[in-house]
């Protein structure tokens, strides 16, 4: 039987309710300066060693061994095999998630995406002139969960721009494959896939290796280790953003069914042990509902050691006198 679920709660009327909040919220320093130190280790060894640093960190933090990086990068056909070899209905969501997706930048391609060209009064030609990056880099988390959503996201996009070469990098911690991670890869028409991670795989996308070929822009979300060694690329190739670990903060006033809270703050949670899930609201009787609901469902969530990690250490529930102090807060 699992241990009961212990969630913080706070009143802001509590007398030491702002110091208590701050310590919800504190980032260690130390954390982040030991964080950035390693992945600069990281980052100055794959530069200078290329393939075979990846392969050692490799086998180090996913605990995957293998002779080669070429060894660990996967074919179109095992990406098309994860996508046949999918649920009817998984295959349906996927493709209609990837559709949609595709849709929208299509349009967004026609908006603001063509070029244009023009002579002013003395001759002078000016203008502007949309092509393609040569070749992207997507980060698709894979070591505590998979997102195939990550991959629809970041690939199709550079694929509706006309990228003529996307590369995916994706842990498979133990060598465990996702099919719908694979599958999603195959929908979104990844070029080339490694199963590599972290900041040694970032490191690879940026400097380029033996194996895997240099990028001019490297997307999606990853841990606060990918997160910092994107910054420090950042110059060397292009970047979206400096994503952190995941945080949601819910504004409740006791209408929306309870079980839906307790989903939407799990769904933050489980992506990392440092993820924050906080809920706002005034309704005290409400608040004990959703934690009951978090209690009873836990059990069931696939990541729910992640889950309890992430709202036992950083998770709150805080009772507000109003939804404007919620707002204010």
């Amino acid at each position: 039987m699992s241990p009961a679920l212990q969630l913080r709660t706070l009143v802001t009327t509590d007398a030491d309710f702002d110091a208590q909040f701050q310590r919800v919220l504190h980032w260690s320093a130390e954390t982040d300066a030991a964080i950035e130190s390693r992945v600069a280790e990281i980052l100055a060894d794959v530069r200078a060693r290329g393939d075979a640093a990846v392969l050692a960190y490799t086998a180090r933090f996913d605990h995957l061994d293998a002779a080669t990086l070429g060894a660990l990068e996967l074919t179109r056909e095992e990406l098309r095999a994860a996508f046949d070899g999918l649920p009817a209905e998984q295959a349906k969501a996927l493709t209609q998630a990837a559709e949609r997706v595709r849709r929208y930048h299509e349009r967004q391609k026609q908006a603001c995406g063509e070029s244009w060209s023009y002579r002013d009064e003395d001759g002078t030609l000016l203008g502007q002139k949309v092509t393609p990056l040569d070749r992207v880099g997507i980060y698709v988390p894979g070591g505590k969960a998979a997102y195939p959503s990550s991959v629809l996201m970041n690939a199709i996009p550079a694929q509706v721009a006309g990228v003529p070469e996307i590369v995916m990098v994706v842990p498979t911690p133990r060598g465990e494959k996702n099919p719908l991670v694979l599958a999603a890869a195959y929908v979104a028409g990844v070029h080339r896939a490694f199963t590599i991670g972290g900041a040694q795989a970032v490191a690879a996308l940026a400097y380029g290796t033996a194996t895997v070929p240099r990028v001019d822009k490297i997307t999606g979300p990853g841990n606060a280790y990918v997160a910092s060694a994107k910054k420090h690329v950042f110059g060397q190739v292009g970047i979206d953003m400096i994503a952190g670990p995941s945080e949601i903060l819910v504004l409740a006033d006791g209408t929306t069914p309870p079980d839906w809270v307790a989903m939407d703050l799990f769904s933050q949670a489980e992506h990392d042990e440092l993820a924050q899930s906080i809920l706002l609201c005034p309704d005290a009787a409400y608040i004990a509902r959703v934690k009951e609901a978090m209690a009873r469902l836990l059990p069931g969530m696939p990541r729910q050691a992640v889950i309890r990690a992430s709202l036992e250490g950083r998770g709150a529930l805080i009772r507000t006198r109003s939804m404007e102090e919620a707002c204010a807060i």
